[in-house]
């Protein structure tokens, strides 16, 4: 998660004086990127993948699950293996790597090397997923269990929920009442982080999620197992003066948020303005992705009353002081910032017309010194208004022997505020001294129960890219709407319950609309050196998946002629997905005009439609998403006494069943197809 660096890592009151050196020094570098790079052009699609997974230790006689707080052991070893594995093929690309994360019981993974356009490597994605669990589950104990769920049901419960048990007592960066300070990961840059979120606020994180009332959930419910009369750390009375709602789950550290796994995507653009264009028009796919991704209904050993991690992960680095929050005039602090640093992004960035200047509707502040700065190196007006945005924010974690650089080959200072703006997508230069371009992450998606479900969305994300890019679609809705769809999509089966805000006309004025794959290939593709890139297809179709696609100007029609609230409606996800009137085909139907302008043979064409099928399923609700199925596990489980609590019992059983689904041994037709068992 972000930069890692060795060092010795500051405590807040030290820090925060060498904040605006960091963000000075963080611009330069930035600046030194911009004047290198902004017009490198012809970078091909690569892509890749972030799967966390955590490691749960298991007791079959006592019927417990616990997490397994051995990551360091488990990544040393995890390393040796792959490392043999890369000497003995003779390559180190191809092998896939892991990676440490915030939590101590977590582990990261990457594939060795990015995947391409080839239509083979795009179904490999599953494979490579596989491959990548067995790894991990291979060195583990006979005990241990590598799992990909998005957050584990009894994380911070008073009985014993690690392994080994530590006391919440001991918790010195989070004060936490609930977790204790060996959940985080050793390495210096976690509990600085930890501590300096909590000092910076002047108050402990606070996390509320509604709590699903069932039928002998007591009303109010005033959760017993808050240790509301603890008195070791001076936040200890938070909870009982108003931190900890009543009918609702209160949490209090990092580690709950950060604990949490998720599924991201990140590719490579051609070039800074195709970045910049896919960056606006994934924006407000983000929610939907969310919704459709839903994993989260169990925390601190109770169902929630939401299905996803979105709001748990904002609260839980929220390093706002109550003058930045709203709460008090501000005096002490420079802005008032009305979202947390983990939160849906606040700006488009395209120069392209497609982005009118009402979609940005929201307050966004950004520092008008540095927008200055910026606006004066050259630097377009959004952009700079982007870049000043993101380093209104402090440095959190300053390392010592990091605070003087060279700005013309480091970057660190750069990242260490762009990497701790954690949006819904990042806008990512190069790094330094690296053939890596212009890159965009996608980072909504919650992680689901199988490699399958993981390579199906990522396939269709990466798919839904191109059909963006091919067709010249616009998805621009104004950002206040994509607010409020991030505020539906983590609701309790929100995918059908709610509706979403969404773009009527998705197509630019002018015969854009795909009808067949000849008509709908896009003008010839320029390489960086001004050469026509070859098609090499039959029939005037592709090879692969590319980038370095030429936008058209803008059309004499093009201009705004009526309100921006009349280019968007409320619509289910069956419509978004499938179609609605004439002018909207629906995002799967996008997906696949785009896929007939590829040349493909009938078994990779297949192999693609299981993976649509299912994202086409979660839609119309033939497939439950995670969140349902594990809440009517929850629900229907004979031990389960309907009082929104979630045992141990019920939990082992859970843990046990999702292991099961995960490796083909127990069918759950409601939620898997047969095709998402593992393959032969």
């Amino acid at each position: 998660m972000g930069l890692l660096s060795l060092g010795t890592p500051l405590a807040w009151d030290e820090a925060k004086q060498y904040a605006d050196h960091v963000r000075t020094h963080g611009i330069t570098q930035f600046l030194h990127i911009w004047d290198r790079l902004k017009d490198r052009c012809g970078d091909e699609l690569l892509w890749g993948d972030e799967i966390e997974y955590m490691v749960a230790s298991f007791d079959d006689q006592e019927k417990t699950v616990k997490l397994s707080l051995r990551q360091t052991e488990i990544l040393a070893k995890l390393q040796a293996i792959v490392d043999d594995i890369a000497t003995d093929r003779g390559e180190s690309d191809s092998v896939p790597t892991f990676h440490p994360e915030y939590g101590r019981f977590m582990l990261e993974s990457t594939p060795g090397s990015p995947y391409t356009g080839e239509i083979r490597s795009l179904l490999s994605v599953e494979d490579n997923m596989r491959c990548r669990r067995h790894i991990a589950r291979k060195y583990l104990k006979d005990s241990e269990i590598p799992y990909t769920m998005t957050s584990f049901p009894r994380l911070g419960v008073p009985d014993v929920f690690t392994d080994p048990y530590f006391d919440p007592l001991d918790a010195v960066s989070s004060h936490s009442l609930f977790l204790p300070e060996e959940i985080t990961n050793p390495h210096a840059r976690f509990p600085t982080l930890t501590a300096n979120i909590r000092r910076r606020r002047g108050s402990k994180v606070a996390i509320n999620l509604p709590l699903f009332i069932d039928t002998h959930t007591p009303r109010p419910f005033v959760d017993p197992t808050i240790p509301w009369q603890r008195n070791v750390y001076p936040e200890d009375p938070e909870a009982k003066n108003g931190a900890a709602l009543l009918d609702h789950i209160y949490m209090d550290a990092m580690g709950f948020g950060m604990g949490c796994s998720c599924l991201q995507i990140t590719f490579q653009a051609c070039n800074v303005t195709e970045a910049r264009r896919l960056y606006d028009a994934l924006i407000p796919v983000a929610p939907l992705m969310l919704a459709l991704t839903a994993a989260s209904p169990l925390w601190r050993g109770y169902i929630a009353d939401v299905d996803c991690r979105w709001d748990v992960v904002s609260a839980s680095v929220d390093d706002r002081t109550e003058e930045e929050r709203g709460s008090k005039p501000l005096q002490e602090n420079k802005f008032r910032i009305p979202k947390s640093r983990y939160a849906s992004v606040s700006l488009y960035i395209s120069e392209y017309w497609m982005n009118q200047p009402a979609y940005n509707d929201i307050d966004a502040p950004h520092d008008p010194a540095i927008f200055e700065r910026l606006r004066k190196h050259g630097v377009d007006e959004l952009l700079s208004k982007h870049v000043a945005h993101l380093f209104i924010r402090d440095p959190i974690v300053v390392f010592s022997e990091s605070i003087d650089q060279d700005d013309t080959t480091s970057n660190d200072h750069f990242e260490n505020i762009q990497s701790t703006n954690w949006q819904t997508l990042r806008f990512k230069p190069p790094p330094t001294n690296s053939p890596i371009g212009w890159r965009v992450e996608f980072r909504p998606m919650e992680v689901q129960l199988t490699d399958f479900e993981n390579a199906a969305f990522s396939i269709f994300v990466v798919l839904l890219s191109r059909a963006i890019l091919h067709f010249n679609l616009n998805l621009y809705i104004p950002i206040s709407k994509v607010d409020e769809n991030m505020a539906r999509a983590q609701r309790r089966d929100a995918v059908h319950a709610e509706k979403f805000y969404f773009r009527k006309d998705v197509f630019p004025p002018g015969p854009s609309q795909p009808t067949s794959a000849a008509s709908s290939c896009p003008s010839t593709p320029v390489s960086e050196h001004g050469a026509p890139i070859l098609v090499n297809g039959v029939n005037g179709k592709e090879k692969k998946l590319r980038n370095c696609y030429p936008l058209p100007p803008k059309p004499d029609d093009a201009s705004p002629s009526g309100a921006v609230e009349d280019e968007y409606e409320e619509m289910t996800m069956v419509e978004i997905m499938n179609g609605k009137g004439s002018s909207f085909p629906g995002l799967l139907n996008l997906v696949y005009a785009y896929l007939e302008t590829l040349d493909m043979d009938e078994k990779s064409a297949r192999q693609i439609e299981e993976y649509l099928d299912l994202i086409r399923r979660r839609t119309n609700g033939s497939l439950r998403t995670a969140a349902s199925w594990i809440r009517d596990f929850v629900r229907s489980h004979p031990g389960y006494k309907h009082n929104s609590v979630v045992s141990q019992e019920v939990n082992y059983d859970l843990m046990v069943a999702v292991d099961e689904i995960e490796r083909g041994l127990r069918a759950a037709p409601d939620f898997l197809p047969p095709n998402g068992c593992p393959r032969g």
